[in-house]
């Protein structure tokens, strides 16, 4: 099978698992308080079906389009729009007539199902297969940063121990703490020594926004494998199994001095050396980088620093750099370590808000092919369960935001109806559900539009 299609298959599996839980969430509560709910979807059936059948008062169907799906809930102002119904009086099986705590816990209901979805999924994953640990001791040539850390201290080869006095575990998630938490301090072992490194409180912010990804990376000695044609390495003569000793004066020992070099040494319009050796000779050549010529999603020209890559594929000597290894867990200790994940990883997500409000985070916002290349292109069930459980806690915030159309929006209407005991208006209700769902449909198209523009761009 394509692993394109092994991949949508997985990301619509675990889509629709965790809608029909979630519309679970309010479909439960309201029969519990004699709340008649009309409609129970998976996927929106806008003008037809792919399937429906009524049972007792509840319509159960699958819709075509799978962006979503909902249950209609009697008596309630939501994205169906029924305004015939709610001109009517108001009858004592719809929701407008039960008290304001019962409508908060239904509206609350399919929010708290995911989160507790996303709890179970990652205490199962821990006591089925244990925790990883990837201690930094393990890293054989120890790890590279970027230029942002070595400003705020950090040495190439640095082995990180301590976040804020707390043992690192799993050495990769230290660029993940770094932007996504509020750590002050980072304790290295440097030529077998600890050194405190502190932390400035905008070295998060600094790092996204020069493009660091929240993993750090052991280093790795490297040959070149191949060389692509007309390419820079390939004007210059460069050759498979050349082994690279500088570039533009900075030499070079493994692949993230390689990258670090391309990155920081390198000037737009400005020559310099590479320097390489190849069957017992040294070799040398010039290249330089220009710009290129970018279109972004509203259509805007503009000239921006084309690429810097010399155009080779990197072959790893060196296999065994890192050791990991599995803790086994209890029952008792997979609940705890399972609940310690889902806790940070919705704190996580929340942190990343504060990026989004930036250029850089905004043109990074994706759709539904950004969500569905999370999903692995084969069936690898500790992979799809892991991302089923992310995506629940992604679905559970974003649902939960003050936004008028999402649980949030009417969570919001109904605390302050509980605070102030004043019921906003239905006009009011019905021109916030417009507003929100024009807000939704604009942050829809966006994000999507993200994904055409990276699709064709590459």
């Amino acid at each position: 099978m394509h692993p394109i299609l092994v991949t949508v298959i997985n990301f619509l599996m675990s889509l629709s698992i965790l809608i029909v839980l979630h519309e679970l969430g309010h479909f439960i509560p309201a029969r519990l308080f004699k709340t008649r709910v009309e409609k129970f979807y998976l996927f929106f059936d806008i003008k037809f079906s792919l399937f429906k059948k009524k049972i007792g008062e509840t319509v159960y169907g699958i819709g075509w389009l799978p962006l979503g799906g909902y249950v209609k809930i009697a008596g309630m102002i939501d994205e169906s729009m029924d305004k015939e119904q709610m001109a009517k009086p108001p009858q004592p099986w719809e929701f407008r007539s039960k008290p304001a705590w019962q409508r908060l816990i239904i509206m609350l209901g399919g929010v708290i199902v995911n989160v507790i979805v996303g709890f179970v999924i990652y205490i199962c994953l821990m006591y089925a297969n244990g925790k990883i640990l990837e201690p930094a001791s393990g890293a054989t040539y120890g790890f590279g940063y970027p230029k942002v850390l070595e400003e705020v201290g950090f040495q190439q080869g640095d082995l990180p121990i301590l976040v804020d006095n707390q043992e690192l575990e799993r050495a990769p998630s230290l660029y993940h703490n770094i932007m996504f938490r509020d750590v002050e301090t980072v304790t290295v072992l440097r030529d077998g020594k600890e050194q405190v490194i502190s932390i400035p409180e905008d070295t998060g912010s600094k790092m996204f926004q020069a493009g660091v990804r929240p993993i750090l990376l052991p280093r790795r000695t490297f040959v070149v494998d191949t060389v692509a044609d007309n390419t820079a390495a390939a004007k210059m003569g460069m050759k498979s199994g050349a082994v690279i000793k500088s570039i533009a004066g900075y030499p070079i020992n493994y692949d993230s001095d390689y990258e670090y070099a391309l990155l920081n040494k390198t000037k737009v319009n400005e020559e310099f050396e590479v320097v390489w050796e190849i069957d017992g000779e040294t070799k040398s050549g010039t290249t330089s980088f220009g710009t290129v010529t970018e279109t972004n999603f509203w259509g805007v020209e503009s000239e921006v620093p084309a690429p810097k890559v010399l155009g080779i594929r990197k072959g790893f000597p060196d296999t065994d750099i890192f050791d990991s290894r599995v803790q086994e867990l209890s029952f008792g200790e997979a609940v705890s370590e399972g609940i310690s994940k889902g806790w940070w990883t919705m704190r996580d997500y929340v942190s990343q808000f504060k990026y989004i409000f930036t250029s850089k985070g905004a043109s990074q916002l994706g759709g539904f092919g950004t969500i569905a290349k999370m999903y692995p292109d084969t069936f690898n069930w500790t992979q799809f369960w892991g991302t089923t459980a992310l995506i629940s806690f992604i679905l559970a915030i974003m649902n939960i935001l003050p936004i008028p159309a999402l649980d949030g929006g009417h969570v919001a209407f109904l605390l302050y109806e509980i605070v102030t005991g004043r019921k906003p208006g239905d006009k009011f209700l019905e021109r916030a559900q417009i507003i929100g769902i024009l807000l939704l449909l604009g942050l829809l198209l966006y994000a999507n539009g993200n994904d055409v523009v990276r699709a064709i761009t590459g």
